[in-house]
């Protein structure tokens, strides 16, 4: 399921930078450099679409954090009900971009209504991925798995990065998800198709994702993602 996420946020990313932006919703370290060189006067750049990016995210990451503590709290699957709220919130992106934002046009107010609703989602996917706190697998950047991929290999030795098989699988997987999901996004968008239906296939597919991990084993009474 993780690895699936990863993919989606490959796949927001490029909605993000090819057509909504160029702007990131998911990675804020990106998004923070793009709103310095916008600042510093980069040509190409938004200070508006950086902004907008920054506030969604920062409001997702504190309700999200809020909305999810409270489902756990009264014993219903918060990882759940965080992908469902979180393909909700893709599919109103989607929604509000219908008819109006195509890849690249001047972005207009509608777009950075878009970029806040994505952020808001990507913010919550954070702090979804943070309680899940699955090794190597933040879904939402690649560095840290990267990293551990190539420290804990045979040429980094690294003793207190684990190693073995499954480490290492889940490690290459995560990586590979983004490179797929990135990679899916902008071919989609070169063919032409339109930023809202790439919105709505993404959150349809965060509804898929969440059904079936509904059918998992739930969890015993100290963790009941």
């Amino acid at each position: 399921m993780m690895v699936a996420l990863t993919a989606v946020t490959g796949m927001v990313e490029a909605i993000s930078v090819l057509a909504l932006g160029p702007v990131f919703t998911a990675v804020q370290t990106g998004n923070t450099l793009f709103l310095a060189f916008a600042v510093g006067g980069a040509q190409g750049l938004s200070v508006a679409a950086c902004l907008a990016s920054l506030v969604g995210f920062v409001l997702g990451a504190v309700l999200g954090a809020r909305f999810e503590s409270h489902e756990d709290l009264v014993g219903h699957r918060w990882l759940v009900m965080a992908l469902y709220a979180e393909a909700v919130l893709l599919a109103v992106a989607g929604l509000v971009a219908w008819g109006v934002v195509r890849a690249g046009e001047p972005p207009t107010g509608r777009h950075y209504v878009v970029i806040a609703l994505v952020a808001f989602a990507m913010g919550m996917r954070n702090v979804t991925t943070m309680r899940a706190s699955v090794p190597d697998v933040p879904t939402t950047v690649v560095t840290r798995s990267m990293t551990a991929l190539l420290g804990g290999s045979p040429l980094g030795l690294d003793t207190r990065i684990p190693a073995g098989a499954r480490n290492t699988l889940r490690r290459i997987a995560a990586v590979l998800a983004m490179f797929v999901g990135g990679l899916l996004g902008s071919w989609l968008i070169h063919e032409a198709v339109e930023p809202p239906v790439l919105l709505m296939g993404t959150a349809a597919f965060m509804l898929v994702v969440a059904f079936l991990y509904s059918f998992t084993p739930r969890p015993g009474a100290s963790d009941r993602r």
